[in-house]
């Protein structure tokens, strides 16, 4: 049996969840801040195999979920400026903005190419000099030293009609925010994996220490995170609050440094409004004036609009934690992903989108082992 066999393999994930019901003490609340976990957790009906005391919920770790919007508002108003092309990840262009989305704006004449890296972006540019190409720069610590690397190639290469418009979100600050609000209640985080690469195990330590809460550096497959689950069990049984890397495969104590000199060389930390948790001081990734040049909010000037959400769209509650995407009354009537309300229901990350895909819970884990 390989690896990725024995992560999913029922026996194993049965036995996990029985360690988890020996060991719990009470009632216990943690929250996973990414979208992968999110979309494991409801593919192989991993809430299902928990104890009842045990509640496993899904938080800010969606980057197109997060973009507030006013963000998505200004894409879509780059993508109406003359000689404009906007380029993106997929999952951006069908997000509900207040007047349509990229989709509509696109419908409308609008330039807008999806591509799959912001060096995409950088050779889309090279190849249309007569357009000023604009990539939507979204998403944590994971992806934002490629968005760095691709600033610093434009430069290299003179790309004069390359530009960004930088919407780079940090995780820990979201963490403290939550772990703040006492009638949220948490006990413990779930660590993102592919941030931890980057940002280290290390990275939590502050906040383990500050708020008495186990931090757990959680893989991707359901076994290691059901894995975490029982280590976060554990902890709070025996009263301890520590960083524990679950995931030593990929993640080390320290991350990755060339990543963050990268990051830190092209970027300088902002304040940063998120959907959902409002303005959060010290949370996004800005340009340094160095980079200015290709700073998209200051190439161009564009309107002033009155931003507005969806009346029935409780995206924003999802992403605190507060509401279990089933519970929202447009889940699965009036917002789907063929007709999304708001982000959550269309990004491939969205936890509406996972609860959806996935309602009838492990029926494709079962299928599969």
């Amino acid at each position: 049996m390989n690896l990725d066999s024995a992560l999913r393999d029922p026996a194993v994930l049965d036995g996990l969840a029985a360690q988890i019901a020996a060991a719990v003490q009470g009632r216990v609340r943690l929250m996973e801040v990414c979208g992968t976990h999110s979309h494991q957790v409801a593919r192989f009906g991993l809430k299902q195999k928990l104890p009842a005391q045990v509640e496993l919920i899904s938080g800010p770790g969606c980057p197109v979920c997060v973009t507030a919007q006013a963000d998505i508002d200004r894409m879509i108003l780059l993508a109406e400026q003359p000689n404009v092309i906007v380029a993106t990840f997929g999952d951006m262009v069908r997000v509900p903005g207040t007047n349509g989305s990229l989709a509509t704006a696109r419908a409308r004449g609008a330039e807008v190419q999806v591509v799959y890296s912001a060096l995409d972006a950088v050779k889309l540019a090279q190849r249309t000099p007569d357009k000023d190409v604009v990539f939507i720069a979204i998403g944590f610590e994971t992806t934002a030293p490629v968005v760095a690397a691709a600033a610093l190639e434009a430069e290299r290469l003179g790309v004069g009609n390359f530009s960004l418009l930088s919407l780079h979100k940090l995780i820990p600050p979201a963490m403290e925010l939550l772990l703040a609000d006492a009638d949220l209640g948490l006990d413990g985080f779930l660590c993102p994996g592919h941030v931890s690469v980057v940002i280290g195990a290390d990275a939590y330590r502050p906040l383990a220490e500050r708020f008495r809460k186990p931090f757990i550096v959680a893989g991707f497959e359901p076994a290691d995170i059901l894995t975490a689950v029982l280590a976060a069990v554990r902890q709070l049984a025996e009263g301890r609050a520590e960083v524990e890397n679950v995931y030593e495969r990929a993640v080390r104590p320290e991350g990755n440094p060339r990543a963050r000199e990268v990051l830190n060389q092209v970027f300088e930390v902002a304040d940063a409004q998120w959907r959902g948790l409002g303005l959060l001081p010290a949370s996004g990734l800005v340009l340094r004036p160095r980079y200015a040049a290709w700073d998209a909010g200051l190439r161009f000037e564009l309107p002033e609009i009155e931003s507005r959400e969806h009346p029935a769209c409780r995206c924003g509650e999802v992403l605190q934690g507060r509401l279990p995407p089933s519970k929202c009354p447009a889940f699965g009537r009036i917002c789907t992903p063929e007709e999304p309300l708001g982000p959550c229901m269309v990004s491939s990350e969205g936890a509406c989108a996972a609860v959806y895909r996935y309602r009838e819970a492990g029926a494709e884990a079962h299928a599969e082992t």
